[in-house]
């Protein structure tokens, strides 16, 4: 099944792009679908216990199972002030 990857910030720079599609096996979860990039991007993995993640713009757990379609949005930690 296919899914809609977004990434933000230094995540996307590191990745080259902000927005990618990628085919996960049914049963899929986030952190399944992070390690793909992760193994892909090597440069993501430092990340890994920092980013938080939302499916279809709500937050989610990376224990999460996607579906067919879903949007899944990484999202490295904001600071400002």
């Amino acid at each position: 099944m296919q899914v809609r990857v977004r990434l933000f910030a230094r995540l996307r720079e590191l990745a080259g792009a902000g927005e990618l599609r990628r085919e996960v096996p049914a049963g899929a979860t986030v952190a399944a679908l992070w390690e793909a990039l992760s193994n892909e991007f090597p440069g993501l993995r430092p990340h890994s216990a920092s980013v938080s993640v939302a499916v279809n713009q709500e937050f989610a757990r990376r224990t999460t199972e996607l579906a067919e379609g879903d949007e899944v949005a990484f999202l490295p930690p904001v600071s400002g002030g």
